[in-house]
């Protein structure tokens, strides 16, 4: 009987607030900065198109159990429309599809606004992750395939027009989990009657991450020139956000080391005290500050879902 493979890497956990810079895949960013910090595990909340640049939080080991929680939260891009042409994949990656010479006034634009604040109906762009029957989106339609990609509700909590130029519009939103920057560009255009597309898109915010936490890939790909292994690892670790910064929205519980060895265990912990929660579909447990588990209040008991080292 053959033994388990050791995982590579080493079992370092926390989150990573990467500045990702333009012409740099999700997917590619998180190889580098797995390889960077050589952990055993890695994964991304929420993708960024290569043409984008900005907040991609990456998650190293444990912290991959909360991605899903990042992945709901608000996040706040900035955006310029360009006007005049739309294209195959509403950005300016793609092939031009369509043209105008009309071009908007700022009373037009701002006239627009209303209706797409609160929750809209929204079509994903053709070069999208959705999945049809089972393929991506952008398999098919680099396929030369023009499917049809159901329409879907989104949340636009916010959207402001920061600046007007003849041929291009500035603008910053707060939106929820799904929203798609660069279909809100191809809609504009096309309700504005003039056409248009994304020249430039950079995430500010991904819930709960501030902006300041973010750090530059390049300042990390520097620290490779330390040459002693355990100094260059501590330099890199000091970047790191804890994991338990992900779940700050949900409610808090303090507990001992003794109950936070029988949560480890899979086992439920009673929960005594006046103040204690009752019921609660979603709650943190948490041990001189650190994170321990993810679980459920009920019946005086806290029952964990998910655990952490």
């Amino acid at each position: 009987m053959s033994r388990p493979r050791k995982p590579k890497g080493r079992p370092v956990s926390g989150w990573l607030i990467l500045d990702k810079p333009v012409d740099f895949g999700s997917t590619e960013a998180v190889g580098k900065i797995k390889w960077l910090f050589n952990a055993q595990k890695a994964g991304h909340a929420g993708t960024l198109d290569p043409l984008a640049s900005g907040m991609l939080p990456i998650a190293l080991g444990d912290a991959t159990k909360t991605v899903p929680y990042v992945m709901d939260g608000r996040k706040i891009y900035e955006f310029t429309v360009t006007w005049g042409e739309e294209r195959s994949t509403d950005d300016l990656e793609g092939e031009v599809t369509q043209t105008s010479d009309t071009r908007p006034d700022e009373a037009a634009i701002r006239a627009l606004l209303p209706a797409y604040t609160g929750t809209i109906s929204q079509v994903p762009p053709q070069f999208s992750a959705i999945k049809i029957a089972g393929e991506r989106a952008y398999d098919l339609a680099r396929d030369g395939e023009t499917v049809e990609i159901p329409s879907r509700d989104v949340e636009i909590h916010r959207l402001t027009l920061l600046k007007v130029e003849t041929d291009r519009a500035f603008f910053e939103v707060e939106c929820g989990k799904g929203t798609y920057v660069r279909s809100l560009a191809r809609d504009f255009g096309r309700e504005l009657g003039c056409y248009g597309h994304i020249s430039d898109l950079r995430r500010t915010f991904v819930a709960p991450f501030a902006e300041e936490t973010m750090v530059p890939l390049a300042e990390l790909v520097a620290l490779e020139a330390i040459e002693d292994r355990d100094e260059r690892l501590a330099a890199l670790d000091a970047f790191l956000v804890d994991t338990g910064e992900a779940l700050s929205a949900l409610p808090q519980i303090r507990i001992s080391d003794d109950q936070a060895h029988r949560l480890r265990m899979g086992n439920p912990i009673i929960l005594r005290g006046r103040d204690a929660p009752v019921a609660e579909p979603e709650a943190v447990a948490l041990a001189g500050g650190k994170l321990v588990a993810i679980g459920e209040i009920g019946q005086g008991e806290f029952r964990p879902k998910r655990v952490f080292v």
